[in-house]
Formats: C-alpha cells, sequence, structure tokens
C-alpha cells in the first residue's frame, strides 16, 4: 500500500494482517470529492493501517487523529507514524464507541470523520448512530463512511444530512453534512 499524492507520495506504509485495506482508486475519490483539505482536522475511525489519515496527512491537514481496537493494526499504525515521521497524529486504542465519547468529553471536534468499520451489517449505521449522540463534527464538518453496497445509509437522520453517494464496485461511499 502507498501513499498516491502530496507530501508522503509513493512511500509504502506498514500493513497489518486481516484488514481489507481501502484501494488506491477509492482513496483518490474519497479525496477527489472532499477537495482542499489543508489546514483541517481530520479523524479516521477503524484505521486499519491508518492509510486513509496518512494520505488526508500527506494532503495538508493539520490534525491527524486515527481510532483502532486491534493490536496488530495499532502497531501497523505506529509503524507508520515511524516512518513518516507525523508528529501530528493521535493514536486511540479503543472501540470506536469508546473512542467517540472520550473525545467528546474532552472536547475534540473535526473537520472531517472517516469512517471504514468491518463490512458486517449494521456496522456503519451503528457507528452513524453513536456520532449522533456526540458533538464531535465541526460546524460544516464532513463525514465519509465507506460501507457495502447491502447496506444503505440513505434513511433519515436527526443531525446529518446525506449529501452524496459514489459506487465503486462493492464499495460505496456515503457523505454526511450536519444539518443547519
Amino acid at each position: 500500500m502507498r501513499i498516491t499524492t502530496g507530501k508522503y507520495h509513493n512511500r509504502k506504509l506498514f500493513m497489518p494482517r486481516g484488514i481489507r485495506p481501502t484501494q488506491d482508486k477509492v482513496r483518490k475519490a474519497i479525496f477527489d470529492i472532499l477537495g482542499d483539505i489543508e489546514g483541517l482536522s481530520f479523524l479516521e475511525l477503524y484505521a486499519g493501517s491508518g492509510a486513509v489519515g496518512f494520505e488526508a496527512l500527506s494532503r495538508g491537514v493539520s490534525d491527524l487523529t486515527m481510532v483502532e481496537c486491534s493490536r496488530d493494526s495499532v502497531l501497523a499504525i505506529k509503524k507508520n507514524i515511524a516512518l513518516l515521521k507525523a508528529s501530528s497524529c493521535n493514536l486511540y486504542y479503543l472501540e470506536a464507541e469508546k473512542a467517540i465519547k472520550l473525545l467528546s468529553r474532552d472536547k475534540k471536534s473535526f473537520d472531517i470523520i472517516f469512517l471504514d468499520p468491518p463490512y458486517h451489517e449494521g456496522m456503519a449505521k451503528k457507528i452513524l448512530h453513536t456520532l449522533e449522540g456526540y458533538d464531535i463534527l465541526a460546524p460544516n464538518g464532513l463525514i465519509v463512511a465507506q460501507h457495502p453496497k447491502t447496506e444503505s445509509l440513505s434513511e433519515p437522520s436527526l443531525k446529518f444530512s446525506l449529501i452524496k453517494e459514489a459506487k465503486y464496485g462493492d464499495t460505496w461511499l456515503s457523505i454526511f453534512r450536519k444539518k443547519e
């Protein structure tokens, strides 16, 4: 797995076993949709190797926070942080729901929240509902949810509006904005 563009262009990342990494074309699509992210804060839930977060860092985000609960993945992310000398990274070795609660308690907020939970039925919906209960998305912030095509996220939400969906084979991206 390589970083596709930016400051760390072509740098190889350590990959833990047993994860489903976000494909290059999907990562490219995510950042094409997001546009200029320089100076923004970025939260990656279910980070895996941290590839999406490191791509964001390579493209200029000022603050990167990653959340992962797998020991092997956390070790890979720590190796990648050291490899890139990425001092502006925060890593939480927690389940996503617990991390969201902790981040909310600590009054953290993020301009972009990316989530790519395991492709078990209902996981993406579950974490979106958790995010609704805790105010960690900045005003005008975006949530990018990567999920399987079998899981629709288009049902009405009290706090988030679905603003875009994009399909890449079996992978879908659903982008949400906080409602006014």
